[in-house]
C-alpha cells in the first residue's frame, strides 16, 4: 500500500522521529499531541500539527484522520487511551493502525480491539518503523555501518526486460549486486549475469550506500 498520508498520535521521541521522517520523504502528517511543547517541536517539519485529546472523537474527525492511510498510535503508557484511540481510527475507516505498546499485556489488547501492527520501544525504533512505512520495494535491511547496508529489493516494474548493464545500477544508486532470487525466500544465486533481462518479481541482493539507495526507494523514483 502506498502511503500518502499518516496520521502521529502521540508526540513523544518515537512519535516525533516518526513524524518527521516520514515528512522527510514527502508525506503528509497530521501530527496531534496534548502538549503544545510537543507540537511546536514538530510544527516546521508536517503537513498539520493539533493540539488536542485524541481520545475525542470528533476532535480527530475535524482534523481530518479519517483521510490518513496509516495511523500511528504513538503513545505506549495509557492502555484504555490507546483502545479508544483505536476504536475511533476504525471508525473513521483508517486503512492501517498501528500502535505502541510497553508491555506483552498491552500489545495483545491492541492486537484484539484491532490494530494491525504493534510496535514495543524496545524491538522497534521510531525511525525503524518509518522505514517500514516508507519502503516500496525494499525486503530487508541489514546495516553493515552508518553509511552501508546490505539491501535485499523486489525489482521495480520499469526494470523489467532490461539487463544490470543498461541500468548502471552501481553509478546511479551506489550499490553493487550481490546475486537475486527468482522469488521471495528462495536461495540467493550469486551467477549474475549483468547481460540477462530483468524479470518480473525477481530480488535483488546488494552491498549499498543506505542513504541513496533508500532515498531513491521512499521516493519511489528507482527507474
Amino acid at each position: 500500500m502506498e502511503i500518502k498520508t499518516i496520521g502521529v498520535l502521540g508526540l513523544g521521541l518515537f512519535g516525533r522521529a516518526i513524524a518527521k521522517e516520514m515528512s522527510r520523504y514527502g508525506r503528509d502528517v497530521i501530527a496531534i499531541d496534548k502538549d503544545p511543547n510537543n507540537v511546536q517541536r514538530v510544527a516546521d517539519d508536517v503537513m498539520s500539527g493539533a493540539i488536542g485529546d485524541f481520545t475525542d472523537y470528533d476532535f480527530l474527525s475535524s482534523i481530518g484522520i479519517g483521510s490518513c492511510d496509516v495511523v500511528v498510535i504513538a503513545t505506549g503508557t495509557n492502555l484504555e487511551s490507546a483502545v479508544l484511540a483505536v476504536m475511533h481510527c476504525k471508525k473513521l475507516g483508517v486503512k492501517q493502525i498501528i500502535a505502541k505498546a510497553r508491555s506483552n499485556t498491552f500489545e495483545e489488547v491492541l492486537y484484539q480491539v484491532g490494530v494491525d501492527v504493534v510496535v514495543t520501544p524496545e524491538r522497534d525504533s521510531g525511525l525503524q518503523l518509518a522505514s517500514r512505512l516508507l519502503r516500496n520495494h525494499i525486503e530487508e535491511v541489514l546495516r553493515l555501518d552508518e553509511e552501508t547496508s546490505i539491501i535485499e529489493f523486489e525489482a521495480p516494474e520499469s526494470w523489467v526486460g532490461k539487463t544490470v548493464l543498461d541500468l548502471d545500477l552501481r553509478r546511479r544508486y551506489e550499490i553493487n549486486l550481490i546475486g537475486t532470487r527468482a522469488d521471495r525466500g528462495r536461495k540467493l544465486n550469486s551467477n549474475l549475469d549483468i547481460n540477462e533481462p530483468i524479470t518480473a518479481e525477481t530480488f535483488f541482493v546488494a552491498i549499498a550506500n543506505s542513504h541513496v539507495f533508500e532515498r531513491y526507494d521512499y521516493l519511489n523514483k528507482l527507474l
